[in-house]
């Protein structure tokens, strides 16, 4: 992971839900490696002009292993990396008008050859899935 976000990065991606929400939107992205912890600040843009800022820390606790935090997930995240492909789960308190709701994303990303990152999750809630997201990085 370190290998590929060191520095910076941009995505491009989308949000749909079964609710009929859709949501584009960018990232820019940058990394800094300490050498056991990789810090990761996303800037998204949305398309209705929206902005957000998160900070990912992925501590590295083995080969191929890492540990994740950031300010929106309850507690962490274990980031497995098999080949080309790294997949984690992670919950989120999501701020919907205020009301808290708490939904569940299963990320698989896949390194593909031209060097762009597909991104893929499902969200969901209760465990029924009620989203997804892609998101394309490029270096």
């Amino acid at each position: 992971m370190e290998g590929y976000f060191t520095g910076k990065t941009s995505a491009v991606g989308s949000f749909r839900a079964i609710n009929g929400v859709k949501r584009d939107f960018t990232v820019d992205l940058r990394g800094r490696w300490n050498g056991r912890t990789l810090t990761l600040v996303e800037d998204f843009v949305y398309s209705d002009g929206e902005r957000d800022r998160k900070t990912w820390r992925f501590r590295k606790i083995a080969p191929n292993q890492y540990r994740g935090t950031r300010e929106d997930v309850v507690g962490d995240t274990l980031v497995t990396v098999t080949g080309n492909t790294a997949r984690f789960t992670y919950l989120v308190d999501l701020d919907a008008a205020r009301k808290r709701n708490r939904v569940r994303f299963y990320d698989t990303m896949v390194l593909q050859e031209d060097g762009r990152l597909i991104n893929n999750a499902t969200i969901t809630k209760f465990g029924l899935p009620v989203a997804k997201t892609h998101v394309e990085f490029r270096r």
